[in-house]
């Protein structure tokens, strides 16, 4: 059987239908053939990886479940590394979401019938993080409450941890702040009981990073997303941390990532970091920023930092075409991160607003047309501005449209009259209660 796995090894990249095909017959061998244990397991893996190449969801989906048999009677938890491999293979196959979450139910399904608690609770915790992907929050909140039920009583720190991470971030997609800091908190409290391995601790890190930025406090945040890129530094650098010992168990814990996708971390970290020094208005900074440290250097020329470079520069210039371009030329790097995408546009608004503000300041009457062009930008957009920051009284005028001017009107001044008479008001009804309290008394 060994000489089949090399043959399919071999044929794997020209020809993958043959390869899938040795690979199956490795795997679903009689028990009766002299084929190894460890050989039948290298075939699953081989197999998975090569459907995930082939961007083949349902072969996959076949896969895992034809391959029950063999989870059954292999060690529990050999079985429960090779289930959470299997599942997140789907990650790399184009709209693969769907199968992902029908496969992870089913598995869920097999280890409730096969009495593994411990498997079912780290595969639910998948599916909760399934569920968030697929925007699917109420699902998300139900399960992450009988979770939350289950693990209390057992009091496993570790996956409490993950579980209240989880919930932190479905409230945060929902726009629920108090909610997430809270669940965030309680992730927190119950890491500072146990050793967290640094990529969870990272996810804490991150997540609180990108609670402080949604509140405005860019300073904090920043200091959050830059131990996340050093936790995942060190963790990919083990020589670098204090003790040996502490790296290894963090690379065989249940929260240990791959080099890819702690990169992808770590990249995330950094565009956040720029997106902070951005939003507070200290865009010199970056400068300094990009020349020092190897993640840095990593990172320096990807295209997302290449892009928040643009949009860092066009703020400085308080160039709102600058800003423009750099929005439309990296549309899909800036509209892809929902924190980066929110703050970019508040940061739009906020810059179109100081710059229009400035160029009205001389007139008390000006065509539109004039101001949109002294601003370089359409005249449908500046009016639709113009009339938003009147509404919010930003400004006082009207916009004449048939002539096609604003009209700026001087600031009103404020009438005193009606706070003093409210004032007076509520001085003589204290008075009146204050005498009838005395009368009552009589």
């Amino acid at each position: 059987m060994a000489s089949q796995l090399e043959q399919a090894h071999s044929v794997a990249k020209e020809s993958p239908q043959q390869a899938a095909a040795l690979y199956s017959a490795v795997l679903f061998a009689d028990k009766e053939s002299d084929v190894a244990a460890s050989d039948r397991e290298v075939a699953l893996l081989s197999l998975a990886a090569l459907f995930e190449r082939m961007q083949d969801a349902a072969s996959l989906t076949k896969l895992i479940s034809d391959s029950q048999g063999y989870l059954a009677v292999v060690s529990k938890a050999k079985s429960s590394k090779l289930i959470r491999t299997l599942v997140d293979r789907f990650n790399g196959i184009q709209g693969g979401l769907q199968p992902q979450i029908a496969t992870c139910q089913g598995m869920i399904q097999w280890a409730k019938s096969e009495n593994r608690e411990y498997l079912r609770q780290a595969l639910e915790t998948r599916l909760v993080s399934l569920y968030l992907d697929n925007q699917m929050y109420t699902e998300a909140l139900a399960l992450i409450s009988q979770l939350l039920t289950e693990l209390k009583k057992l009091d496993d720190k570790m996956q409490l941890v993950e579980v209240h991470l989880l919930e932190s971030r479905v409230y945060m997609a929902l726009k629920n702040l108090p909610k997430s800091r809270a669940a965030l908190t309680s992730a927190r409290t119950a890491a500072n009981s146990i050793y967290t391995p640094p990529p969870l601790q990272a996810q804490l890190d991150l997540q609180s990073g990108t609670l402080h930025a949604e509140e405005g406090d860019f300073k904090t945040a920043y200091s959050y997303f830059f131990e996340t890129m050093e936790g995942l530094a060190v963790y990919m650098n083990p020589q670098s941390a204090k003790s040996g010992s502490s790296s290894s168990s963090a690379a065989t814990s249940p929260s240990g990532l791959s080099p890819s996708e702690v990169e992808h971390r770590q990249l995330q970290a950094f565009g956040y970091m720029i997106l902070c020094k951005i939003m507070l208005q200290q865009p010199d900074d970056l400068t300094a920023l990009l020349a020092t440290g190897k993640t840095a250097s990593k990172f320096r020329d990807r295209q997302v930092v290449v892009a928040l470079q643009a949009v860092a520069k066009a703020q400085k210039q308080r160039s709102l075409a600058g800003f423009e371009k750099a929005l439309s030329s990296y549309r899909g790097e800036l509209q892809s991160d929902e924190l980066i995408r929110n703050h970019l546009t508040a940061l739009y608004d906020t810059l179109m607003e100081q710059n229009l503000v400035r160029l009205i300041e001389p007139y008390s009457r000006v065509e539109i047309a004039h101001i949109a062009k002294l601003i370089g930008l359409p005249v449908r957009v500046v009016e639709n501005k113009l009339s938003q920051m009147i509404l919010d009284k930003v400004f006082h005028g009207i916009l004449d449209q048939g002539n096609g001017c604003l009209v700026i009107f001087p600031e009103p001044k404020h009438d005193s009259t009606y706070d003093t008479t409210l004032d007076t008001i509520k001085s003589l009804s204290n008075v009146v209660e204050s005498l009838y309290e005395k009368a009552a008394t009589l």
